[in-house]
């Protein structure tokens, strides 16, 4: 794999994995803006334009965009996230341009046309019906917007009915114009694909965007707190965050080696103590999300409403054990995950193509894979340990939730671990 990076006078990055034993390509464009960077009045704007850049544009209808892809058998897709919004294809070889040019078109000249948003808005809207019908994804919007409480860094991505409805043509227009910059803005590609040529496209196509990097959104204060919701359902579904560290902390991967040794997969202790054990559940995990300047650090288990209590108390043990008592086998075993699922990535054409843009919009350059191999190596007993024990001393928990009546007793028990702490 040969890695390349260009930078072009505007500021935008085009940069490159060539994969010679594939005839297809993953290309995408990665803009570092999500919803945290939307004003108080634009609640879902960022994953509302994201569903418009496909709804047509000044020389293509929407079906016409879906149609150019498909009729050479490529995928065309997007995704909004808390900092950073993409918009994706995968194609053949000689299909490059094509789907290049086809980004570009949905991103320099949407339409916006009046009926397509009304459209979209009513769609949007059935899919944050369709989340109030998912617990188990419902309860992480609780526990974000607990842990950053009126901060759009809480906020849900999807908006809510009255934002999304609120939103229109103008104020789609306003938030591209401000936000969708050269600078901050990474166009990546890995697989069967020429660099230099997709330089030369990228320059062209994306002349529009220009002007100086959009602002920094407002910095993030984890707060902790707790959300308890009363719902007629067959389980409980409780969550847990505490502040994690920024994207680049020095102890970054030392929280990530102990989060996989809490709850990262089925020889994690809080999987084989409480549901293999005590068989107090079905699912149980620990999860560690690095943002620009905090990260959040989360746990979710669902269970019987009758076990929530008992569960918790176990978890909150477990979380104070961990951060004392590591062993080198569990560490070993964590890091050995770490690596494989990195190396496990590279095989994708599509993940190696995220992890670039991603690379260069968090540390403004591509990290070689011997590099993050090395700072995982380097993660000791102890110093996941100190991580561990930093994670708990950091902030007090943030707790959400969901199911039938009575989990205020479990919520309470996990907020002790703040307590303990003190």
């Amino acid at each position: 794999m040969t890695v390349q990076v260009s930078r072009l006078p505007s500021g935008l990055v085009v940069v490159t994995d060539d994969m010679p034993h594939l005839e297809t390509a993953s290309l995408g464009v990665w803009v570092n803006c999500g919803s945290r960077h939307e004003r108080p009045n634009e609640h879902g704007i960022s994953h509302f334009l994201e569903h418009m850049a496909f709804k047509g544009t000044e020389t293509r209808s929407a079906r016409r965009i879906a149609e150019e892809i498909e009729a050479v058998g490529g995928d065309l897709n997007a995704a909004t996230g808390v900092e950073v919004t993409a918009y994706y294809a995968r194609m053949l070889r000689r299909d490059v341009p094509l789907a290049l040019e086809v980004l570009a078109d949905i991103l320099s000249h949407p339409k916006f046309d009046v009926d397509e948003i009304a459209r979209e808005c009513n769609v949007i809207i059935q899919e944050i019906g369709a989340l109030e019908d998912t617990p188990d994804d419902l309860v992480f919007d609780f526990l974000q917007a607990t842990a950053y409480a009126d901060q759009p860094v809480g906020r849900s991505i999807l908006g809510t009915p009255d934002t999304v409805r609120s939103l229109d043509g103008a104020m789609l227009r306003d938030y591209l114009a401000r936000n969708y910059r050269a600078p901050g803005t990474v166009v990546a590609a890995a697989g069967a694909v020429d660099h230099d040529a997709l330089v030369d496209d990228v320059a062209r196509l994306f002349a529009g965007f220009s002007g100086p990097a959009s602002g920094s959104p407002e910095p993030a204060r984890f707060r902790g707190g707790v959300h308890v919701e009363g719902r007629d359902l067959e389980q409980a579904h409780l969550a847990v965050a505490l502040e994690g560290v920024p994207q680049r902390d020095p102890s970054l991967y030392s929280l990530q080696v102990f989060t996989n040794v809490l709850g990262g997969g089925m020889s994690s202790r809080l999987f084989q103590e409480v549901r293999e054990t005590r068989g107090l559940c079905y699912s149980i995990y620990c999860f560690h999300s690095p943002y620009a300047d905090t990260g959040l650090f989360g746990l979710y288990a669902g269970t019987d409403a009758a076990d929530a209590q008992e569960l918790m108390r176990v978890v909150v043990d477990e979380m104070e054990g961990a951060a004392e008592t590591l062993s080198e086998a569990e560490v070993a075993r964590a890091k050995a995950q770490m690596k494989t699922g990195l190396l496990m990535a590279l095989e994708s054409s599509g993940a190696r193509a995220e992890q670039l843009a991603r690379q260069i919009i968090i540390h403004d350059r591509v990290m070689p894979i011997d590099e993050i191999v090395a700072r995982v190596d380097a993660v000791t007993v102890e110093s996941a340990r100190a991580a561990g024990r930093a994670l708990l001393a950091r902030s007090r928990p943030a707790v959400a939730a969901l199911g039938p009546g009575g989990l205020e007793s479990a919520a309470a028990i996990a907020e002790s671990l703040a307590l303990k702490v003190a």
